[in-house]
């Protein structure tokens, strides 16, 4: 075994320490967040609240978690970000896999129709009168159904089933696989980091989606819990600023945004880890390589 020289040994020194830096720059905000959430009023407007909660509190998730309401509206952002999830991956996945296909007539048109969808929008008003017209207005359809397909997504998709060998589905036709067989049985099992990758993409961005339900749903029972504790927010931080609260409320108010966050990054902080070790491989496997 060749000895590492000392200039080797320097520079992993160095890298350690750098890296070390990095990691405890990204982890005080979240430590900072998270013992703001547990802090008492007077500590948190006194700016003494830094990685340990101080004047420990519990009032601001004692009355987020005694209302019903708060748990209806968990739960329907759980079904609407699994639903827009499955939605979204078997649009974008069934798209990417006929935009890799070469020989397709017509696949310039259909990625330049995506593409396009990336820089122009239909608009504000025009979205919110299809939406009503459709009829899916006040369903998980509103939520799911406008934004299934994102194009970055597709794209990251479309370069790594171009990267997979065509001799293998050359191989599953002659064995007389159809087209969907092939997908399902030989493209889509080797395309576990990507999949688990772009699941990740989705999840994140509907779980923490609340301009779209906001927008398309009119009753409170229906609202995801982003909107809830947005609202939530508002009305803390209203009250608040009006002089009108008594001692509760102005703890309330103090420690509201730090605990919306804990509430709401908690859950895809816990599912992170298992798709994490698909992250790497999933991005770089679908990138363009030169």
């Amino acid at each position: 075994m060749v000895k590492p020289s000392r200039a080797h040994r320097v520079f992993q020194g160095v890298n350690g320490v750098i890296l070390t830096l990095v990691v405890a720059v990204t982890l005080y905000p979240f430590l900072n967040i998270i013992a703001r959430s547990f802090s008492g009023e007077r500590q948190i407007r006194a700016g003494e609240v830094t990685l340990w909660p101080k004047g420990f509190n519990l009032t601001t998730y004692k009355i987020v978690f005694q209302d019903a309401m708060f748990w209806r509206n968990y739960g329907n952002t759980v079904l609407y970000t699994v639903v827009a999830t499955t939605v979204a991956m078997v649009l974008t996945t069934c798209y990417a896999y006929v935009l890799s296909k070469k020989h397709l007539k017509g696949r310039t048109a259909l990625v330049g129709i995506a593409v396009f969808t990336m820089f122009f929008t239909g608009g504000l008003i025009p979205n919110y009168v299809l939406i009503t017209s459709l009829g899916i207005k006040n369903s998980v359809w509103a939520i799911a159904l406008p934004n299934a397909i994102s194009v970055f997504n597709l794209l990251v998709m479309k370069a790594f089933f171009e990267s997979l060998p065509t001799e293998l589905e050359e191989a599953a036709q002659i064995d007389g696989l159809s087209t969907y067989g092939t997908l399902f049985r030989i493209v889509l099992p080797l395309s576990k980091a990507v999949v688990a990758t772009m699941v990740l993409f989705y999840s994140v961005s509907f779980w923490n989606s609340w301009f779209s339900a906001f927008l398309y749903l009119d009753r409170t029972d229906l609202m995801p819990v982003t909107v809830y504790l947005r609202n939530l927010i508002q009305g803390a931080t209203g009250g608040s600023n009006a002089g009108a609260g008594t001692e509760q409320l102005s703890q309330v108010g103090a420690n509201i945004q730090a605990v919306t966050i804990v509430l709401t990054a908690l859950p895809i902080l816990c599912v992170y880890p298992f798709v994490q070790r698909y992250f790497v491989s999933g991005v770089m496997l679908g990138a363009v390589k030169g």
